[in-house]
């Protein structure tokens, strides 16, 4: 495959037949069955020599309504694409051995191993659970990886008296664990997460740590292999202090565990330094805000003089990795909605490198996306737009390089909307906040049309500059489509997050209505046609606004919370949301929860709503969206529910939910557009 370079002739005619395309009535706006055609790049993993990079090629199954993962290889310079893996084994977690010669993944919830230079491929062990953060020894020898590890709990009560073969009810559930259930796990079994290790060659996987902890994350082996070090929650609270995580080291001989931090907060994502002197990690000191970002820290590897690198970027650090010097690291962060990759030097000076990494959300323009590097400088990551889902994209000797283009016939098929940036001011406190426009095919500002305000989740979460089908959908639909960054948002720094700390919704809610009013300024909407939607904490800002304007035709709210005091009785974080999110205990604080609760003013509500929620959802369970459905059926409003069996909070993990997610919203807005309602009452 042509490598795409930004200033050659290939991009320069790619870009102009894009151009045509989307302003001729050749390229039609996108349908819904074009959910089934995207796809994108994931987990990008160069070799050391930065020769190759395998990935995550994930695209949609349509007979099976399921995302589905393969492996792909490139050359560094794009010129050679090929798979790894059947489309039929749904690949991740690609990993090199030092070597160079083979790659271990996890496919169908094994241990697999591929052979470069044969093109064999082989099951290592039998795993009786999925593995996961898999990686390599130092010296080959070895992989390591955590698993889910079953704990035989015999209930306390036995009935007596059953007769052979007679046909009792199932035996009831004893629960006595704080975190019974987990939103798209379900309710857990019995068990903790623990690491293994398996010979590279395959055999028993061999369990290191012990106890009833979970021990997850990243792991990071001693350059002699001798020892790994992890990221876990030991203490005897850890289910009613969910962040305080610590650094340790075990060593394989002996199995000695070694506690290296003891802060209060989270300390994870542990790496060593090539030359094994220094530990890089990420973490901050719990104050117990609703936001606090994560920290770059690096500290001698014994565990002494940890020192904090990245306080004055005032930006939650995502990801990160070492140089070979063993003087800087490569760090991954959001700000003002972009995917920023930086170099940051241990001395504390730093610099920007790219400002397009993205992808992984698909369906709403979530910031997020994944890099990593490799020892001559090569750096690969997944690289995304407003026009089309992450592709891969590498870093060589300072210019950047796209090195696939899966979406091209989406992109030429179809007249994606162009997306604007905009900047506005706050009302409340002159604020400059920043949002982004989706204009419909063919756009023309001297016409009118109907606008819809989209409304991210979190709530401390960010938009930026990203593909989003959902979105894109809807302005194929006709519609301007408004989404912002509203106080709360991350990406802008920890004060900016927290002004809604203990204070949620509030002003937000200024912030979301002076957007509106921006884009109406602009001349071309249809004042009578204002629509709103969100999911999660976009669904409670929903719920919230129609509770206190009636300035919106119709008003769709999606998996959102209703009653705070319920919810954090039900949501499956309940040990955090209650800590972090609010000054008290529901029962020792009840009015703070119901002044925030969209259910205090649903005697407000005037605007026609629907709700939206997973049968299978956890964290804002569909108790939350009866609540205002029946609330809202009792006043006499017109209302809406619509359930999606069997799934969690996130709706569009199956894509046939992400069409019929996007669908009820236009339905219930087309319903009340002024053509529409004019047409019934004739």
């Amino acid at each position: 495959m042509t490598c795409i370079k930004s200033t050659n002739r290939f991009y320069l005619a790619a870009s102009l037949l894009l151009t045509i395309f989307s302003a001729n009535v050749f390229a039609k706006p996108l349908q819904y069955e074009d959910v089934f055609d995207l796809e994108f790049v994931s987990d990008p993993q160069p070799d050391s020599q930065g020769e190759q990079i395998v990935f995550v090629r994930n695209w949609m199954d349509k007979q099976a309504d399921r995302r589905r993962m393969t492996l792909w290889l490139s050359s560094a310079d794009g010129k050679k694409l090929e798979p790894l893996t059947d489309k039929d084994l749904s690949a991740s977690n690609p990993q090199w051995s030092p070597d160079n010669k083979q790659i271990a993944f996890i496919a169908n919830g094994q241990i697999h191993v591929k052979w470069l230079d044969s093109g064999r491929t082989s099951q290592l062990g039998q795993l009786t659970q999925s593995p996961a953060n898999l990686t390599w020894s130092p010296d080959g020898n070895w992989l390591a990886f955590t698993m889910f590890t079953p704990k035989q709990v015999k209930p306390p009560v036995t009935l007596p008296g059953k007769p052979e073969k007679a046909d009792w009810a199932k035996s009831a559930v004893y629960i006595d664990s704080k975190q019974y259930r987990v939103d798209g796990a379900g309710y857990l079994k019995s068990g903790f997460r623990h690491i293994y290790i398996m010979p590279a060659a395959g055999g028993m996987a061999i369990q290191l740590t012990e106890g009833d902890f979970n021990h997850g994350g990243s792991i990071s082996w001693a350059k002699d292999s001798q020892s790994i070090y992890f990221s876990a929650n030991r203490h005897p609270d850890w289910q009613s202090n969910p962040l305080n995580s610590e650094i340790f080291q075990l060593t394989l001989a002996d199995r000695k565990l070694t506690q290296l931090t003891d802060r209060n907060g989270p300390d994870s994502q542990p790496q060593l330094s090539p030359n094994g002197k220094l530990i890089a990690f990420t973490g901050f000191e719990d104050r117990k805000l609703s936001h606090q970002a994560s920290r770059l820290y690096v500290m001698n590897a014994d565990g002494s003089n940890i020192r904090n690198l990245t306080e004055d970027l005032d930006r939650a650090i995502d990801d990160f990795q070492w140089l070979p010097n063993n003087k800087a690291l490569y760090i991954a962060y959001d700000s003002e909605g972009k995917g920023i990759l930086a170099e940051q030097n241990i001395s504390g000076k730093r610099s920007v490198i790219t400002s397009d990494i993205g992808g992984g959300s698909y369906g709403r323009p979530y910031s997020g996306g994944q890099f990593a590097a490799a020892d001559n400088g090569l750096i690969a990551y997944t690289q995304m737009n407003t026009q089309k889902p992450a592709e891969l994209a590498v870093i060589k000797n300072g210019k950047t390089y796209t090195l696939t283009d899966f979406n091209a016939d989406l992109v030429f098929a179809r007249d994606i909307g162009k997306v604007e940036e905009f900047w506005y001011s706050s009302s409340v406190d002159q604020r400059k906040l920043q949002g982004w426009l989706i204009y419909p095919p063919q756009f023309d500002p001297s016409k009118k049309y109907p606008l819809i305000l989209e409304i991210h989740g979190g709530p401390h979460t960010a938009y930026g500059p990203h593909f989003a089908m959902e979105l894109q959908l809807m302005a194929a639909q006709g519609y301007v489509v408004l989404y912002t960054n509203p106080r709360g948002s991350t990406s802008y720094g920890e004060d900016f997050a927290n002004l809604i700390h203990h204070n949620y919704p509030s002003q937000d809610f200024n912030d979301l209505m002076d957007g509106v009013d921006a884009v109406i300024a602009k001349g071309y909407i249809n004042e009578k046609e204002l629509f709103v939607t969100g999911g999660s904490g976009g669904g409670a800002l929903t719920a919230w606004i129609v509770g206190h304007t009636d300035r919106f035709a119709a008003a769709v709210s999606v998996k959102p919370v209703i009653n705070w005091f319920s919810f954090v009785l039900n949501a499956d974080m309940y040990s955090y949301f209650t800590q972090y999110w609010f000054p008290a205990m529901p029962w020792e604080n009840p009015e703070h929860y119901l002044k925030y609760s969209p259910i205090s003013y649903v005697g407000n509500v005037k605007t026609p709503t629907m709700l939206m929620t997973g049968e299978a959802d956890h964290r804002t369970p569909i108790s939350e969206t009866e609540q205002f459905y029946q609330a809202l059926q009792l006043r006499g409003v017109d209302t809406a529910m619509v359930r999606i069996p069997e799934a969690s909070h996130s709706i569009y993990s199956r894509p046939s939910n992400l069409m019929a997610k996007t669908a009820y919203i236009l339905y219930w807005f087309e319903k009340y557009r002024t053509p529409a309602m004019e047409k019934d009452k004739q």
